[in-house]
């Protein structure tokens, strides 16, 4: 009841300035007045630069995903991070999801208060703060179930010292690195080892499983990244061996990001019959709007079409402010609209008068903080005042600049208005 009572909330909302592109005159009615309206992107006021969702798209990757966890035996925890939208988090979790995870102490702030009861938290955890504030969750919410990463022994020192006389333990997991060089985690099994050694001392944590994040292998491909997921397996085995987890009612064994799936999905299904039931918790978290860029050519998917597809769910319309030559133009979208971290926007699509066609001979070759920069080939039929509709890569920088996202159907219609909290 809290969850439902919390995100309904949303819809009361006031539309005004805060939010980047809607209607001028929508200002003072409620976000569930507006979407009650069912407004036309493209005729109903929105202005330039505005980013819209796809809401049959959206659909298709939950439903896809959903799927796919269920065939491959996979529980799913989707990293939250990418969209910090709790009303993609209930779509999620309506899709099968066993929680959400998240990277840091605002991004669990945000889903307590949304009333989200299973939060992965894929990081170590050492800010006291935070730290008393997760206990005292703990001690309200006896359904709120968390976990988080420990990866060193002055880590557990630390979470030591600031949950000490804590109610209920906080769960954690041995993070094991993706390798040398790479991001964070414990090199060794040995060093592994010493860290679980150092949370079983600890009465405020509890060890339950183990975790990492397959992304950063170093000069990732198929064989190495089966090798890092079959050590991380090896490690939960011989935990489970060592007699590590005796108090627990399953053994978490996670790890999953937007590019490695299918690995996970692969070597997961090895693990053999431990001394509780398994739960295999797969994190990825871009699927939700998939992107045009990075994970279109990274996908999982691509390698093993049979799964399905995933569709790019995100479209920037902005608008062609400037036509200075025959071989430029300028629309007036850019870093503040777009993300940029990875691949520039994909010029897709015009409009003019209503009518839509292939950005032909379009190409984005940067961006400034307010302009998107347009090389115009010979072919290209492009005025002042066209609408130009942009693809866009990596959806974790995407969601963060856009505070409340028009949810459109194919024709245009928005039917809801999705809420970020970055």
């Amino acid at each position: 009841m809290r969850r439902t009572e919390a995100l309904s909330r949303l819809a009361e909302d006031r539309v005004d300035h805060r939010f980047k592109g809607l209607p001028p005159d929508a200002d003072g009615l409620t976000v569930g007045e507006l979407a009650g309206q069912r407004r036309n992107l493209f005729t109903g006021g929105f202005t330039t630069p505005v980013l819209a969702l796809s809401a049959e798209r959206l659909e298709h990757n939950l439903k896809l995903m959903e799927t796919y966890a269920t065939r491959h035996g996979l529980a799913f925890a989707p990293h939250g991070k990418t969209s910090m939208a709790p009303q993609l988090f209930q779509r999620q979790i309506e899709h099968g999801a066993w929680g959400i995870t998240l990277a840091v102490p605002h991004q669990v702030r945000v889903a307590r208060a949304f009333g989200f009861e299973r939060i992965f938290l894929a990081n170590e955890l050492v800010d006291a703060s935070a730290l008393r504030w997760i206990s005292g969750e703990l001690t309200a919410d006896p359904d709120f179930s968390f976990v988080c990463y420990v990866d060193s022994v002055r880590g557990v020192q630390l979470m030591e010292a600031a949950l000490r006389g804590a109610e209920r333990p906080v769960d954690v997991v041995v993070e094991l690195a993706a390798g040398e060089g790479a991001r964070t985690g414990v090199r060794t099994e040995a060093e592994c080892a010493a860290v679980a050694d150092a949370v079983a001392a600890v009465p405020a944590l509890r060890l339950v499983g183990v975790a990492g994040y397959e992304g950063e292998v170093p000069q990732a491909d198929p064989e190495r990244v089966h090798a890092w997921l079959r050590r991380l397996v090896a490690l939960a085995v011989e935990f489970d061996k060592a007699g590590r987890f005796p108090d627990v009612e399953e053994i978490v064994v996670s790890a999953g990001g937007s590019a490695w799936f299918d690995a996970v999905a692969d070597v997961f299904a090895e693990i053999p019959e431990l001394s509780r039931p398994v739960l295999k918790l797969l994190r990825s978290g871009a699927y939700v709007s998939h992107d045009d860029g990075h994970y279109r050519e990274a996908t999982p998917f691509n390698r093993v079409p049979a799964e399905g597809a995933l569709e790019p769910a995100f479209r920037l319309w902005a608008q062609i402010v400037s036509r200075p030559s025959p071989g430029q133009a300028f629309a007036n979208a850019g870093k503040r609209d777009a993300a940029y971290d990875l691949d520039l926007p994909f010029a897709q699509v015009l409009r003019r008068d209503g009518a839509e066609r292939p950005a032909a001979g379009i190409e984005v070759t940067k961006l400034s903080d307010q302009h998107a920069w347009l090389r115009t080939a010979a072919e290209a039929d492009v005025e002042v005042g066209d609408w130009i509709g942009l693809g866009l890569s990596h959806p974790c920088t995407s969601f963060d600049k856009w505070q409340l996202i028009p949810l459109a159907e194919a024709d245009g219609t928005v039917v809801d208005y999705i809420r970020t909290f970055f």
